[in-house]
């Protein structure tokens, strides 16, 4: 598969679908803020716009005005970025801080789908006001992930569930679950490459209760440890992510 390069130099934006496939097409109202406002682009600057759902294009801001910036000269580009290897990354709802940056970091390192847990030791407690307001927040913590590494296609941001409900649902699914545990038997290295989809299951601050981890165990997940040290559960998601691109993805 040929590797495809994202120029860093030239300013991505994400486009709700359907991209052009040439001729002129106006930015969205946000996009063309941060072109015009923030970035202060002007006529004959390149741009690169994506969908989220794997489409990307080129083009030149042909006109600004008020709040309108107009891209012209459009040409579909065939880059694929996405780690062979999907990935469901299930984090325990942390604090904000905390949660936003595992996010976009999981996002950079190409998870495919991101489902936020409430656990008995999750320092965050959401209502389901705040659930949806945050849920909209972090799917636009995963678009400017996507914005900056190139990424063609988003990253699925689920609502929170409980994780006692959550386990059932993937309790009889084929995928291959690893759950972080610091006193986990084995370490991924050991383990045989997913023929599918691989789930990370991450703890909160203080880690699963005794009831979380053997109902984890009891739906199919393996107990795997990093190291000898206790990571924070931040560092754990991306140590772990990144120990599985390491593997079996396109590190």
């Amino acid at each position: 598969m040929p590797l495809f390069i994202s120029d860093s130099t030239m300013p991505r934006f994400y486009c709700t679908p359907p991209l052009p496939l040439g001729g002129t097409f106006e930015l969205p109202p946000e996009a063309a803020h941060h072109a015009a406002r923030v970035l202060r682009l002007r006529e004959g600057s390149r741009v690169e716009m994506f969908d989220g759902i794997g489409n990307e294009c080129h083009g030149v801001i042909a006109e600004t005005g008020g709040k309108r910036v107009v891209v012209g000269e459009i040409a579909a580009v065939g880059a694929n970025r996405e780690s062979p290897l999907p990935v469901v990354l299930a984090q325990a709802l942390s604090s904000s801080e905390k949660m936003d940056w595992v996010i976009q970091k999981a996002t950079e390192l190409g998870v495919a789908e991101i489902q936020p847990l409430d656990t008995e030791r999750s320092v965050a407690r959401l209502s389901a006001e705040r659930a949806a307001k945050r849920l909209e927040h972090w799917r636009q913590v995963a678009i400017s992930a996507c914005e900056q590494c190139g990424r063609n296609r988003l990253p699925e941001v689920h609502a929170p569930l409980d994780i006692m409900a959550w386990l059932q649902q993937v309790r009889a699914t084929p995928d291959r679950k690893f759950m972080l545990l610091p006193e986990g038997a084995t370490s991924l290295h050991a383990q045989a490459k997913p023929p599918g989809r691989a789930v990370l299951l991450v703890g909160a601050e203080g880690g699963f209760t005794v009831a979380e981890s053997d109902s984890a165990l009891l739906c199919g997940f393996t107990p795997i440890r990093l190291g000898a040290r206790v990571l924070r559960t931040e560092t754990a998601a991306v140590a772990g992510l990144a120990a599985l691109q390491t593997l079996w993805g396109d590190f």
